[in-house]
């Protein structure tokens, strides 16, 4: 079994209680001994406060010192930890909410005031949020009360402290832990339950995957990449986010990892900084030994022009899925290559296996207990396709993004690695685009390089010959940029089949 994540911090306590273990970019941080302190006093003024085992807290708090303690003294306590995203919609966060049944919340003073008396201010930056301040549920604000935050909300700096400091009380490890919701919008919402154990098993093979141990130092803002950090016994360093985003500026985290040795972005953030870095505006951070990336497809083009401008830095692609993160792992040396789109071995303790269909299902003690309100499962279909090279898996596609032209069906994710492999293209994504006749033009959307000449005549004369006949695209179409949604800016396949129906209409 692997080890708890909060017995890891109370053992790196005692063993090297004076490194550096969580804080924000610029500021110092807590040490080992402090943070499992905070932590062990979160979880006592919890319980002092009425929380009980079991309780659910929704929680909309950006990334900090005082949320990352707030979280971990919340499971620390036996309760369950619910991410929720505020920018889903009144609608869908209702539904949600429903769905859960939380008792206590832990939201962003400004947060209240942007979905009550400032909403205004809300709409004017396209904000549709729910009403957080009308939840009957006990709360919790972080930052300065704001106009909107309820009366009876509770600090959170009022957690922190203030309390003796006692060891880190023993957890259930089949006692659920966190909560978060899949992406899906247009359907009913889907809650992925994690265990305190099986939280602990992820974030355990994620820490085996990197080069994290103590005297490393991470910036991310991402939990599941920090808490391996700090099970690692690395040194944890989280962004500044703007005062109304969401989101971080990849450009200003570049700038900020002068003494980092590890970092995490997504895809589209790393491409973001490889733009600032290419025309000199950042300096290439110069300790930066590891970049993990991860939340969406990990292409060729990218890894090529990362290691150009980071030479010094090793890449690793991380495979995984709400359900059970991380599946696999592959160096971008070894993705690079590769002829196809590698996922690499499954991490230790999890079990893959291809379905007569294709499909890749996955099983392991990082697999989550299942949905909330259904039945737990045993191993989770993927939705992926597959297949094995030796020990190494092997993405061939995706099920719900398969096209039909004809009698065939067209997996673009066999294709689209091979086609951003190719000089000269940045981005290559293939949808389906209905004709009058129900069946699907086959439409390839390119983003080029800069200084690149003659795209799409390139791919015309080439493409016959790289990829199956039956899957050559009818159209090649130039565009900016691929249109991308959710946090992790995946491609938005449906954003850009409508552009594509719109320009050839």
């Amino acid at each position: 079994m692997s080890a708890d994540f909060l017995d890891r911090l109370a053992a790196h306590a005692e063993r090297i209680p004076d490194a550096s273990a969580l804080g924000i970019v610029g500021k110092r941080a807590l040490t080992y001994r402090e943070l499992a302190e905070v932590v062990g006093r979160v979880a006592h003024n919890l319980r002092v406060a009425g929380l009980r085992p079991g309780d659910r807290m929704l929680f909309s708090i950006r990334p900090g010192v005082c949320s990352v303690s707030l979280a971990l003294g919340v499971i620390a306590a036996g309760a369950t930890i619910v991410f929720v995203d505020p920018g889903v919609g009144p609608a869908l966060f209702a539904k949600r909410v429903r769905l859960v049944e939380p008792r206590w919340a832990a939201t962003e003073s400004l947060l209240y005031a942007v979905s009550g008396p400032l909403a205004g201010i809300g709409r004017r930056r396209g904000l549709a949020l729910p009403r957080f301040g009308e939840l009957d549920v006990e709360h919790i604000h972080s930052g300065i009360r704001l106009p909107g935050t309820p009366l009876r909300s509770t600090p959170l700096r009022r957690f922190t402290g203030a309390a003796p400091v006692s060891a880190l009380p023993q957890g259930d490890p089949d006692a659920d832990a966190l909560i978060v919701f899949t992406s899906g919008t247009t359907e009913e919402p889907k809650a992925v339950v994690h265990t305190r154990a099986s939280l602990s098993a992820g974030l355990s093979a994620m820490s085996g995957q990197t080069s994290l141990a103590p005297g490393a130092f991470l910036h991310t803002e991402q939990l599941m990449m920090g808490l391996p950090a700090l099970m690692a016994g690395a040194r944890w360093a989280m962004p500044r986010y703007p005062r109304f985003g969401t989101h971080i500026d990849p450009v200003r985290f570049t700038r900020d990892l002068r003494s980092a040795t590890h970092a995490f972005y997504t895809p589209a953030d790393l491409a973001v900084a490889l733009d600032a870095l290419e025309t000199g505006a950042v300096p290439a951070p110069p300790q930066l030994r590891q970049v993990a990336l991860g939340g969406a497809p990990v292409t060729a083009s990218l890894l090529r022009r990362a290691q150009q401008s980071l030479p010094g830095t090793e890449f690793l692609a991380i495979y995984g899925m709400t359900e059970i993160l991380p599946v696999a792992v592959a160096s971008g040396a070894a993705k690079l290559a590769h002829d196809g789109d590698l996922l690499g071995a499954p991490v230790r303790g999890v079990q893959a296996r291809i379905a007569d269909d294709g499909e890749l299902v996955l099983a392991g003690p990082n697999l989550c207990r299942g949905y909330l309100g259904a039945p737990p499962l045993t191993e989770i279909a993927t939705g992926d396709l597959a297949r094995w090279d030796g020990e190494r898996l092997v993405l061939t596609g995706r099920k719900k993004d398969m096209m039909i032209r004809g009698k065939t069906n067209i997996y673009p994710g066999l294709y689209e690695p091979v086609i951003t492999a190719l000089d000269g293209v940045r981005e290559a994504i293939m949808i389906g685009v209905p004709d009058e006749i129900g069946d699907e033009r086959i439409v390839l959307a390119v983003v080029t390089a800069p200084g690149a000449t003659d795209v799409a005549a390139m791919l015309r004369a080439r493409l016959p010959k790289l990829i199956d006949t039956t899957a050559v695209p009818d159209e090649i179409v130039v565009v900016d940029r691929i249109p991308v949604h959710g946090r992790t800016s995946k491609p938005d396949r449906a954003a850009l089949r409508e552009m594509m129906r719109a320009r050839l209409s």
